[in-house]
């Protein structure tokens, strides 16, 4: 009887260290909470040519008729950037394209020699 409580007492302390029999732990890479923030480079070309345009000024109201897209598409395109890049607003969606380099600071000289209206 004594022989039987020590080995459910190493069963015990396996368990108590691995785990119960059976169920492995995930890996904490292989948990969907785990999502990392996501690089610039996981723009895709079409976000990467809306986010130069707000870089160069332009609203919703003017990518949309410079893109052949409806505004909800233009804000849609604006939104999903701001969520892959985690940031809450225009600034600083423009802020971690420019720490991506994603766009270049001299892209503000190009924009005040153009004539017209963004």
């Amino acid at each position: 009887m004594l022989a039987e409580k020590k080995d459910s007492g190493a069963g015990n302390r396996d368990v108590a260290m691995n785990g119960p029999v059976g169920r492995q732990r995930p890996a904490p890479n292989d948990s969907p909470a785990a999502v990392t923030k996501r690089r610039p480079e996981d723009l895709t070309p079409r976000e990467l040519e809306i986010l130069r345009l707000i870089w160069d000024g332009y609203t919703n109201r003017s990518i949309a008729e410079q893109l052949s897209i409806s505004m909800k598409t233009a804000d849609t395109h604006r939104s999903n950037m701001m969520k892959k890049l985690r940031v809450c607003n225009t600034a600083q969606l423009l802020k971690a394209a420019l720490e991506g380099d994603l766009l270049q600071a001299d892209s503000a000289a190009r924009r005040s020699g153009r004539q017209g209206e963004p």
